[in-house]
């Protein structure tokens, strides 16, 4: 396996991550609102590395976990949905993985004691660095690619368990090695955990390839939505509140959903509009790489890759798509 070398900053930040957890215990670790592959992926991650240490932990989300990750836990990690009356312990240590700023761990934060020390473990470039320790690597592909790097720098043992988290968050964050984020790099993690036995179809099979059937319900309204400003160079899909309840959809299967505009020659830039209870839109923006759509997605309190962000649009789905279409053209100018 080729030794990755890296800069001083980031081998201090590795190292000082290590000796967190090496000094510590009893940890809540946590990730963002609707953890996807990469967040999931780095949640359980972390387990399994805290549990080869012997450490204690708590893992706890805002949100249940989606169903078609929980492969990743085995049979002895147990995530929590985080509710306030069931959960009355407060923890002085957290592991925070895969959130962009401190908002993005949502509710959960209300379980962190006062004098909370918070390990910050990201690899988003528009990261806040909200931790009391911060291990940040914008150029990495996805969270689990810095643990990879943190579980050498610990000395722990990489077992079947840990590398098929591993494995899993790269390829979900990368759409499976295709996206402009797979590095030299990603693939020579990839390949060292194949060689270590993680079946990497099988991954691609569960996690990119099958479809329910609430999903294709889904796909065939939101398409009916498919609409491009008028030089084509923006495309974007709306799913309301009524399509998700008609199509027995649930938010775990708005995936992917954002590429059906992104991938239509001629688009720039893809968004998808998502209506939320109470008034709200969530916005996911993918870009072919001419416009930053982490600048945008900033402009509207969120944040995100430049070619890959979200944010959140107080206001109705019409009013969303205007407001947030017209900041995407004038970036495109």
């Amino acid at each position: 396996m080729t030794v990755f070398t890296h800069s001083d900053s980031y081998s201090v930040q590795l190292n000082e991550a290590a000796q967190f957890i090496q000094t510590k215990d009893d940890f809540l670790v946590v990730s963002h609102i609707q953890p996807d592959g990469d967040a999931a992926g780095s949640t359980f991650a972390v387990a399994w590395m805290l549990s080869s240490l012997g450490k204690r932990f708590t893992l706890i989300n805002e949100g249940e976990m989606p169903k078609k990750y929980m492969y990743m836990a085995g049979s002895q990690q147990t995530i929590l949905n985080y509710d306030a009356d069931s959960i009355p312990l407060t923890y002085k240590y957290v592991i925070s993985v895969d959130c962009a700023d401190f908002s993005r761990i949502g509710r959960v934060n209300q379980l962190f004691a006062e004098d909370a020390a918070i390990l910050n473990i990201d690899h988003h470039a528009t990261n806040d660095l909200f931790g009391s320790v911060n291990l940040v690597l914008a150029e990495a592909a996805a969270t689990v690619e810095v643990l990879y790097d943190l579980g050498k720098v610990l000395g722990i043992s990489f077992s079947n368990e840990l590398n098929i988290c591993i494995y899993s968050g790269l390829l979900t964050d990368t759409g499976g090695f295709r996206y402009a984020n797979t590095s030299p790099k990603v693939m020579q993690i990839a390949a060292d955990m194949l060689q270590r036995g993680v079946k990497g179809h099988e991954l691609a099979e569960h996690l990119l390839e099958k479809l329910s059937y609430p999903q294709i319900s889904l796909i065939k309204r939101s398409l009916n939505t498919l609409t491009f400003d008028s030089s084509k160079r923006i495309g974007w899909l709306a799913v309301s509140l009524d399509d998700l309840q008609n199509s027995g959809a649930s938010n775990d299967d708005l995936d992917g959903l954002v590429n059906y505009p992104r991938n239509v020659e001629g688009v720039e830039v893809g968004l998808l509009f998502k209506e939320r209870a109470g008034g709200h839109v969530k916005v996911s923006l993918r870009s072919g790489g001419t416009v930053d759509v982490a600048h945008i997605a900033k402009s509207f309190g969120g944040g995100g890759h430049i070619r890959a962000a979200g944010c959140t649009v107080k206001g109705s789905l019409h009013e969303a798509i205007e407001s947030v279409v017209k900041e995407v053209g004038l970036a495109l100018e």
